[in-house]
């Protein structure tokens, strides 16, 4: 199979990947910001796994809004 490049995608389909990315790093620089300044307390689990965790595409970020983090 041969290896996509930037080049041989559509207009659309570089906005769909511009796009995806950008919410992904926004989720993860949230969730990061958001991590850092909680104290650990408020946490489930360690801060460190939940560090590594956000790094994983899409689901890692996500998990630790809904299950990494008890309230305010």
């Amino acid at each position: 199979m041969r290896t996509r490049r930037w080049t041989d995608l559509s207009d659309r389909q570089r906005t769909a990947v511009l796009v995806a990315a950008s919410v992904q790093l926004s989720l993860a620089a949230t969730a990061w910001a958001d991590l850092a300044t909680r104290p650990a307390a408020l946490v489930h689990g360690r801060k460190g796994v939940w560090a590594a965790v956000i790094g994983v595409n899409f689901v890692g970020p996500i998990a630790y809004f809904v299950w990494g983090h008890r309230g305010s």
